[in-house]
């Protein structure tokens, strides 16, 4: 999947992923909480993304991400999952790891993403 929605809003489908997985049902007010943003902000993000497509709410103001959405939040997802575990791995502090993850994760093209998670898989078999 080859859609770039820009840091800001892959930030968003990210957390209401995180949070969907934690808590189960998601409003506005849990996103807010979790990225620290204000609720302005963040009503500001959902208008954009139910626009877009990839996130709907209904009539208890709990917000959903689409197929599409959910595609998208699961990819930027593991980008920043297998960014933090490589580069704590090779003795970055967890929290820098984190930050570095976070800004490689939306950057990094789908093809050099798939080609370097290959070859460490590859190279972790070959141990």
């Amino acid at each position: 999947m080859s859609v770039t929605l820009g840091k800001s809003l892959e930030d968003y489908l990210e957390a209401i992923l995180i949070l969907k997985n934690q808590i189960g049902v998601v409003r506005s007010i849990d996103v807010a909480r979790q990225m620290n943003f204000s609720k302005p902000s963040v009503c500001h993000a959902v208008k954009e993304l139910r626009k877009k497509g990839y996130l709907e709410m209904d009539s208890d103001s709990c917000l959903h991400l689409t197929e599409n959405g959910l595609a998208l939040a699961e990819q930027v997802y593991e980008r920043h999952c297998f960014f933090t575990a490589q580069l704590v791995e090779m003795g970055v502090n967890p929290a820098q790891a984190e930050q570095d993850a976070c800004r490689i994760e939306h950057v990094i093209s789908d093809e050099s993403f798939q080609k370097l998670k290959e070859a460490i898989q590859s190279n972790n078999k070959a141990r």
